[in-house]
């Protein structure tokens, strides 16, 4: 989405936080609804929640190349786009293989799927650059449409069977048992700053990049290669999982993440920083999620991975919201991103130690009751 702002601006007379405004919406939204979007997948299967998702994630990147005002651009690119999120995105693959996978395979899978979708991102980053600058960014938004459309004929690839809750109380009485669960919220709390931090650089980064002095190409070719290098991060991430505490294994992502930011911004701004900070950036960006949705597949089971890891989902796309919003506020009243990396950084220490105290075990369920 950051490939599109500048020709925004310079085609658009919205205002300069109408941008700003609609992607943190965006990863608002995708939050609010992915803990529901979770527990339908559970209870219903994956399948026509991520048909569903794709229609709407689709519409969204139509009706946003299209949008005749700032209002119609907030309710494609945020609520439209946001909703679609909730139902297609990788959250609902990962409780997917959770419960087609045995759980000796499970970690290694959750990284292959992750890195799956950062070669999505390591594709499509530089294609939208030069198609924003071959066709403009209205005709870009309207050829990813037509390719987000492909979601929902994949997805009846995606069997996975409907989960029983009657016994146990519900997905309700499981939700409140992780809720009251310390090492479990502390796992979310973390997923905060993960997205606090990886909205604000996809969203702000290549204008900071264009700000510096440096070329619109090198920042989505910098994006692009985020990308390839998350593959081997996730990849890693769940090759170690399998083996080594999660916990631990999260600690040193967020405080490797507050080093290097702090490098990066420390150092003039280059095109071969900007290049060797989106490679390390690559390896740590989605390298949470195999350990976060593994440790809570292993306390709370397969069954309520969709759900549960969607509601540690939510505290992410809160913090994604004001990664977004602030470094949109931030850049308006300041003329500079440097208080949201200052943040960034301080965020990335007190998440690593967050998850230092984290217990990686079982949670005892309730006993099933017996019919009446």
């Amino acid at each position: 989405m950051g490939v599109f702002q500048l020709p925004i601006f310079a085609t658009r007379d919205w205002g300069a936080g109408h941008f700003a405004i609609a992607l943190a919406l965006q990863n608002l939204l995708w939050g609010l609804c992915q803990p529901f979007s979770g527990a339908l997948a559970d209870r219903f299967g994956a399948r026509p929640v991520l048909i569903f998702g794709g229609l709407f994630y689709a519409l969204g990147l139509a009706l946003m190349g299209v949008a005749p005002s700032g209002l119609t651009f907030d309710l494609s690119a945020g609520l439209l786009i946001g909703l679609g999120l909730s139902g297609a995105s990788f959250n609902l693959v990962l409780g997917a293989f959770a419960k087609l996978l045995p759980p000796k395979r499970l970690s290694y899978a959750f990284g292959a799927a992750t890195a799956a979708g950062s070669f999505g991102q390591f594709l499509f980053s530089p294609l939208a650059g030069g198609l924003v600058a071959g066709k403009g960014w209205e005709t870009t938004c309207l050829i990813f449409a037509g390719v987000t459309l492909l979601i929902a004929p994949l997805a009846f690839a995606l069997k996975t069977p409907r989960g029983d809750f009657s016994a146990r109380g519900g997905q309700g009485a499981v939700l409140r048992r992780a809720l009251g669960h310390k090492s479990y919220m502390l796992l979310a709390a973390g997923f905060f700053t993960c997205g606090f931090q990886l909205a604000f650089i996809t969203v702000h980064f290549q204008r900071y990049v264009v700000e510096a002095g440096l070329s619109p190409q090198l920042g989505a070719w910098a994006f692009a290669l985020v990308g390839i290098f998350n593959i081997f991060g996730s990849l890693l991430a769940g090759y170690l999982g399998g083996f080594l505490p999660r916990p631990y294994i999260l600690a040193f992502i967020y405080f490797a993440r507050a080093v290097a930011t702090a490098i990066f911004i420390a150092l003039p701004a280059t095109s071969d920083s900007t290049l060797v900070f989106a490679a390390v950036t690559g390896l740590l960006w989605l390298s949470t999620v195999p350990p976060t949705s593994g440790a809570i597949s292993r306390m709370f089971g397969a069954g309520n991975l969709s759900m549960l890891y969607g509601f540690a989902f939510f505290l992410h796309q809160l913090g994604g919201f004001l990664g977004v919003l602030l470094g949109g506020f931030a850049r308006a009243a300041t003329g500079s991103y440097m208080p949201v990396w200052l943040l960034s950084i301080a965020l990335g220490v007190i998440s690593a130690l967050l998850n230092l105290p984290v217990v990686e075990r079982e949670v005892e369920q309730p006993a099933a009751q017996p019919a009446q």
